[in-house]
This record gives structure tokens, C-alpha cells and sequence, in this order.
């Protein structure tokens, strides 16, 4: 007769929790070691909760966009998310309160997903950054278009819902803008226009905000 003896222990690998059965024989012959590694499992769920992180984001710009009447730019927000280069990083870096694009670049110095995100997406104040033409041969911000700005601001606005949920208030995106207002490279008019909706959202809510942008900004 042989006795087994199951032992369950939990190891930490790369960030996750894997966990092992292990099984051995004592009273002779060779002991046997069954491993259920459930990392796999682990990394499917979150692809899956990134997947659903991005999509409920892109939904909240969509109905956003749709307020203002920038339907084309709502329907078509962030879809290099959904390629392999952009969502390997998303889902491999997934931690549901903050950018994946975040830790990446904390583990390996730089996020490809971000160089590759920034260079297609024109409501982003980085794809809009080139060398001066002043002739001193500095970065510069070039002027955004306004329903650039705008998307620019309803994305703001839907990334802090998302990573803020509950905690969330028409301050907020300005709140997390201000701090880092000074060190990001813009052009003076993406600056002053960025700054008025994040203050007016700030000090009257969407309604308003959306009203004037609709009204007054996009029927320049």
C-alpha cells in the first residue's frame, strides 16, 4: 500500500500568484510532483478584464463625442487598443487602477505600447509634437485642431471615471491635469482651449461645458 500526501503551496512569479499541488509518495519508490500552474488562467483573465477596461472606456468617449457631435471621431477613439502591439501590454501589464502603459515602462524603461499609441491617435497632445520651426532646432507643440481638443478633453474626462469610479468629480480631470501643466509640451492656443473646458467642467459641470463646446467651439 502506498501512501500520498497532498500539499498546496503558492509561489509568486512574475507578479502572480501561482499555485502548485504537490503529491508525494514516502513510503517508496520515486515521488511524484503533479504542479497545476493556473498562470495561464490568470493571464486569460486579464486580457479579459483589460479588454473590458478599454472598451468601457471607449464608450464613455464615444458618448461623449456623440454630445458634441464628433460622431466619426466617438465611433473610431482608440481602436489601435484593440491590435496585437497596443493589447499584449495592456493585458500583460493589466492592474485596473492605473495605466498598464505605467507599469511597462517602470519594468523595461520605456512602453512600447505608448510610442506605438501616441503616433495614431491625433486627440493626444503628443502625436502633435515636432521640431520647431523657429530654426533652434527644439521640440515644440504644433496647434491641434479643435475637435482634437475637444476629444482630447473627453478622454480625459473617461479615463477619470474609469480609474477613479466612485471618487470621480467634474474636478477631477482638471485636478489630475494641474499638477503637470507646466512640464508638458504644448502649443499656446491647445494649451489655452485645454484649459478653459477642464475649468469650465470643473466650475459648471458636463452640461454646460458640452453645450458651449458644441455651440461656441466646434461651429468655428
Amino acid at each position: 500500500m502506498r501512501l500520498t500526501e497532498n500539499i498546496s503551496c503558492e509561489c509568486k512569479m512574475d507578479g502572480l500568484t501561482a499555485k502548485y499541488l504537490l503529491q508525494s509518495a514516502p513510503c517508496g519508490g520515486a515521488n511524484t510532483i503533479q504542479i497545476r500552474n493556473y498562470k495561464k488562467r490568470e493571464d486569460k483573465m486579464k486580457a479579459w478584464q483589460h479588454f473590458c477596461t478599454i472598451t468601457h472606456h471607449k464608450i464613455l468617449v464615444a458618448k461623449g463625442c456623440f454630445r458634441v457631435g464628433l460622431y466619426r471621431q466617438g465611433l473610431l477613439h482608440d481602436m489601435s487598443k484593440y491590435g496585437w502591439t497596443e493589447f499584449r501590454v495592456g493585458a500583460k501589464y493589466f492592474q485596473g487602477t492605473r495605466s498598464p502603459n505605467n507599469a511597462e515602462r517602470e519594468e523595461v524603461g520605456y512602453s512600447s505600447s505608448w510610442l506605438h499609441h501616441k503616433g495614431r491617435n491625433k486627440h493626444h497632445f503628443e502625436y502633435w509634437i515636432d521640431y520647431s520651426t523657429d530654426g533652434d532646432g527644439k521640440l515644440a507643440g504644433m496647434k491641434m485642431p479643435d475637435k482634437y481638443i475637444v476629444e482630447m478633453v473627453m478622454d480625459r474626462i473617461a479615463a477619470s471615471k474609469i480609474y477613479m469610479k466612485e471618487k470621480y468629480t467634474d474636478r477631477s480631470p482638471l485636478e489630475y491635469y494641474s499638477p503637470n501643466k507646466d512640464k508638458i509640451i504644448l502649443h499656446e492656443h491647445t494649451r489655452e482651449l485645454l484649459e478653459r473646458l477642464l475649468n469650465m467642467l470643473a466650475e459648471k459641470g458636463e452640461d454646460e461645458t458640452f453645450r458651449y463646446i458644441r455651440r461656441e467651439v466646434l461651429k468655428k
